[in-house]
């Protein structure tokens, strides 16, 4: 017969065997879930295909992430840039979709450049949207301004800009500047575009001569260029194109949080949200071109675990200080969008139904004697 200090005793005891199978249990949840996170073996050499030359928009904007990806990933591998120019991004985005291995060695950078010939269904590309998952993307803005001989104010410059014909240089039809061409032609201005500019600079320097009477910069340029025109009044802005937020509605740009966006504008000049194809052409070249501007892509059959793990990572470093401080100069005050946001934003920008395309294909044809 026990005693009770003895039946104290064996209680005590059995809790202890307890507590230490728990523990055990609990330890060995723990090695298991190191071991399956041990088990996601990043590549030690990732080649990041940018397709564009060495120094432009993109190269840089690559050779900024690669060191943070680098340290935040396990085994901190060594990420090579490997720029293959040419098409305007073409060229190397074919390669990529035929030589690229799905084992997480192989990323691909890509922009509005190689977005939007897959939307206008250019002949020469050869690779496909639905092929890749993306990991990260990067958002711009930009911004739309008049000569102040239009109006000393916004409201007076958008005023004048409904009444009389204005110039715009530009550097072609279907390029980066397609959603801003369609945002003023559904304002319903009668915008005469002067292509040919060799890049938005060479545009901006044909504003500031005054042979132009409306402008437009994206987020960077505008800052560092057009603003001090602005201060100086030699610039009026009009709207900014906006940003997508996570639900995909264009909301204010944060660069310009007093700027309309132009969705606001619209609704101001036809009391009415806008609608329809244009609004659909504008909506889904402005989602690829600029709220999804650069983008990190994977093939499709790249294992899961490795995505998440590049996804994590990039999650890891994109809220830290130090990379807000270091990515204001680079990114302007936009946070990148990563994981399946990005894929739900990407999906709905390039699929474009045919009412929208023809739509469009007219629209170029008849506005700017571009084929699509």
């Amino acid at each position: 017969m026990l005693t009770n200090k003895t039946a104290t005793a064996c209680l005590a005891l059995g809790r202890l065997k307890k507590a230490v199978l728990l523990g055990g249990a609990i330890a060995g949840l723990g090695l298991t879930t190191a071991v399956q996170a041990q088990d996601v073996e990043v590549p030690g050499n990732i080649k990041w295909t940018i397709p564009f030359g060495v120094g432009g928009g993109t190269d840089v904007w690559a050779r900024f992430f690669s060191p943070w990806f680098s340290e935040s990933l396990p085994g901190e591998p060594t990420i090579m840039i490997d720029n293959v120019p040419g098409g305007g991004s073409i060229n190397g985005a074919n390669l990529f979709a035929v030589r690229a291995k799905a084992d997480g060695s192989h990323w691909l950078g890509t922009s509005a450049s190689t977005q939007y010939p897959v939307m206008l269904d250019d002949p020469r590309v050869r690779y496909d949207y639905s092929d890749w998952t993306p990991i990260l993307a990067t958002p711009t803005g930009g911004v739309v301004y008049v000569q102040p001989s239009l109006g000393e104010t916004s409201d007076k410059a958008l005023n004048a800009l409904l009444k009389k014909p204005v110039q715009m240089a530009a550097q072609n039809p279907t390029g980066v500047e397609l959603p801003v061409l369609i945002a003023l032609d559904m304002l319903g201005a009668d915008v005469q575009a002067v292509f040919g500019m060799r890049s938005r600079g060479e545009a901006r320097l044909a504003f500031e001569r005054g042979e132009a009477d409306i402008g437009f910069q994206t987020t960077s340029a505008y800052l560092s260029n057009v603003e001090p025109l602005v201060e100086a009044g030699k610039a009026v802005p009009l709207f900014s194109l906006g940003v997508l937020n996570d639900e995909g509605k264009i909301v204010r740009d944060p660069a310009f949080p007093d700027l309309p966006t132009f969705n606001e504008i619209y609704r101001q000049v036809h009391g009415e949200a806008p609608t329809g194809n244009a609004f659909e052409a504008f909506r889904k070249f402005f989602a690829s071109g600029y709220a999804l501007q650069k983008l990190i892509m994977v093939p499709k059959d790249t294992p899961q675990a490795l995505v998440d793990t590049y996804r994590q990572a990039a999650r890891d470093f994109v809220h830290t200080q130090a990379f807000k401080e270091k990515a204001a100069a680079q990114l302007g005050p936009y946070t990148p969008v990563i994981g399946d946001t990005v894929k739900r934003h990407l999906d709905d920008a390039m699929s474009i139904d045919d009412a929208t395309r023809d739509w469009l294909a007219d629209w170029l044809q008849s506005e700017h004697g571009a084929k699509i």
